[in-house]
């Protein structure tokens, strides 16, 4: 987000409590930031300033700072290249709302009103580049999509124009792909209840910045009102982050099992020496923080099971898994009405059953009737607008054909599938549905990504140039 200065007079007035301090700025090299830059430096309240930017800052806004500097105040300035969200070691976002008109809009006069978000999105792939000191030997996109083709045009001209990105190919390196992708090609996935650790606290608590907030859940203590959920300071987590709801149970026993032990080992009671009693005090803070560390995951869990119960989140689930891997219209049409009328249902679960059942059935359903059903069942009319909005974005003329299988090698292998798992049978009802994104990455692999779906701006394919590496960005 862009720098915020509250130069206020107050603030003027206090200048002496912070005219000995030095300023570290870290800011997105925007121009609403070099603006306020500007101004802070017009009137400075601090000794030196160190400015480091997230991502490349152009010359003209460079200069206009350097101009505005008339104390010589400014005394480093750096590119440092972060500018994103590292969530996980292989995942990132650049925290982006509102991207679905930017999708929509790609390629018509309409795309300048949403120029911020998209010039935000390529500084933030270049960012990625940068900070990884990847140059892609290929870069791909999305046929089906406008903004891909954009997106991978404009990072590769980039690319080419500025010798920052040119670095030396890593020995052994069968080259690095980017791969510009579009999430209208796949809707279906985001909109599926997950089963996973981390997928689970996003969906249900929320897990903002690593944080999640507890606040108002029954049963939870003032301590665990906000705690902090990140693999790099949590081994428990860092372990199970991917683990699912069940294996999620067991692990949660095991944990609160061995700090039972541990404290009992530590049991003040069995102090009977010196060495006992410094024993204890060394390992004390330790069993203190590992206290704290198995209430948190003890607390998320109870709230996790209490939402899953109150939602009805099994039976809802099962029912997605269905829409998104079956095609069965009567028997899905009339479990939707169902699940529209019930109480047990939570509005924005009766949302997303309802975009699921328009995404599988854009042209054979009564949407109208779905519709009228939807506001009977308590879904507001901004919500039910979202039916028309989502087929609009993600409907079958604007996305690429791997949602459903398209073209007779999609088909075939559709009813491979189904006729492996039924035979095989589903180990998990809940976890039935593959991202468009693995079958994707799987052709990759193996040098079958066809051009046609998914052309080069640089590269020529084929499977002796199978990438080493895969960087992968989603846009919309």
């Amino acid at each position: 987000s862009d720098l915020e200065l509250n130069l206020s007079s107050n603030d003027i007035h206090k200048n002496h409590k912070t005219g000995h301090m030095k300023a570290v700025c870290f800011l997105r090299p925007t121009e609403i930031n070099a603006g306020l830059l500007v101004k802070e430096l017009t009137r400075p309240r601090f000794a030196e300033y160190h400015i480091y930017f997230s991502g490349i800052i152009t010359s003209g806004l460079l200069r206009l700072i350097a101009e505005n500097d008339e104390h010589e105040l400014v005394k480093t300035v750096q590119e440092f290249y972060s500018d994103y969200l590292p969530i996980n070691q292989d995942l990132i976002t650049f925290n982006c709302r509102n991207t679905v008109a930017m999708t929509v809009s790609a390629g018509t006069s309409w795309a300048r009103d949403h120029a911020h978000l998209y010039e935000r999105n390529r500084q933030g792939v270049e960012a990625i580049l940068l900070s990884l000191k990847k140059q892609p030997t290929s870069i791909r996109y999305q046929g089906s999509s406008a903004l891909a083709q954009q997106m991978a045009r404009d990072v590769h001209e980039r690319i080419v124009s500025d010798q920052i990105f040119h670095f030396r190919k890593q020995t052994g390196s069968k080259g690095c792909l980017l791969l510009i992708l579009d999430r209208a090609d796949d809707p279906v996935t985001p909109l599926l209840s997950q089963w996973t650790y981390q997928a689970m606290v996003h969906e249900l608590l929320g897990l903002n910045n690593n944080r999640v907030v507890l606040r108002g859940a029954p049963n939870v203590t003032k301590e665990l009102e906000e705690v902090v959920l990140s693999p790099t300071n949590d081994e428990f987590f860092r372990m199970n982050q991917h683990s699912n709801f069940g294996e999620l149970g067991e692990a949660i026993q095991k944990l609160l099992k061995d700090y039972q032990a541990q404290t009992q080992r530590s049991n003040a009671s069995n102090l009977n020496t010196i060495e006992d009693m410094q024993n204890f005090m060394e390992k004390f803070p330790e069993l203190r923080s590992q206290s704290h560390n198995v209430s948190k995951h003890v607390a998320i869990m109870g709230e996790l099971a209490r939402l899953v119960d109150a939602c009805s989140l099994m039976d809802v689930s099962q029912f997605e898994q269905e829409l998104a891997c079956a095609d069965d219209q009567s028997i899905h049409t009339r479990e939707l009405m169902d699940k529209l009328g019930s109480m047990h249902v939570k509005i924005p679960d009766k949302l997303r059953l309802s975009l699921l059942y328009a995404l599988r059935y854009e042209h054979s359903a009564n949407l109208h009737r779905v519709k009228s059903e939807m506001r009977k069942g308590g879904v507001p009319d901004d919500m039910i607008d979202l039916l028309d909005t989502i087929l609009k974005y993600a409907g079958s003329r604007v996305r690429g054909p791997g949602l459903y299988g398209v073209g007779r090698k999609d088909i075939m292998s559709k009813m491979t599938k189904s006729f492996m798992t039924s035979v095989q049978g589903v180990s998990n009802v809940y976890a039935q549905h593959n991202p468009v994104l693995i079958d994707t990455l799987q052709s990759i692999s193996k040098g079958k990504l066809k051009q046609d779906s998914h052309p080069y701006i640089i590269g020529k394919g084929g499977v002796d140039e199978i990438p080493s590496e895969v960087i992968v960005f989603m846009a919309g």
